[in-house]
């Protein structure tokens, strides 16, 4: 039977290659780790949204891992779990198979940024990811008009793939623009328009 599991940030749920997630609460980031010990983010998951769906192939990726960017909710379903209870729906079949058709585009698109686009637009990638991404819930939180997103600089520097020194720099250098505010764990997006310019 599907089962429940709640994280703190920062900590890992059981590897989504064994079992499918349904997140119902906070942010999940997905990495993979190359033989090198370098992180790629592939996904950042917001409450609704599956991941872990290496499963539904048959496939297992020893490679891939999630980390919870907050406190989180996740339901846990096996194999013969997916089968019963979600694949068995057309509906829910459905709306998986969409959300698995995004994915490839979703990798590429973040591949071809860790490639082709500078550091500076990478972190603005990043912030701009975070706060379009689904309505306000775990680490992004509305202040007043501005969104507010609960990361640190090292949180966010590892999303974005950058050291934590030259991540910080780079929100200095938007916060200076007028981009963003700045406080200890707190990154308040006040000009979003021109931050998904800088994300190029």
């Amino acid at each position: 039977m599907p089962g429940q599991q709640h994280r703190r940030a920062g900590q890992l749920p059981t590897q989504p290659s064994e079992v499918l997630f349904i997140l119902k609460k906070g942010r999940v980031r997905v990495f993979r780790v190359s033989a090198d010990g370098r992180a790629l983010t592939t996904a950042i998951i917001s409450p609704g949204t599956i991941f872990g769906e290496m499963v539904l192939l048959g496939q297992r990726m020893y490679d891939t891992y999630a980390e919870a960017l907050d406190d989180t909710m996740v339901c846990v379903m096996s194999r013969a779990d997916v089968q019963r209870f979600l694949l068995a729906d057309a509906r829910i079949a459905a709306r998986i198979t969409a959300i698995l058709g995004r994915r490839p585009a979703d990798l590429e698109q973040r591949l071809s940024g860790s490639v082709f686009k500078t550091v500076a637009q990478r972190i603005a990638t990043t912030l701009t990811t975070l706060t379009s991404a689904q309505p306000p819930a775990g680490p992004l939180r509305p202040v007043g008009r501005h969104p507010q997103i609960a990361l640190t600089h090292e949180q966010l520097a590892v999303l974005a793939g950058t050291p934590r020194e030259t991540c910080t720099k780079v929100l200095r250098d938007y916060a200076d623009h007028g981009l963003l505010r700045l406080a200890r764990g707190r990154t308040t997006v006040l000009d979003p328009e021109r931050l998904r310019d800088a994300a190029g």
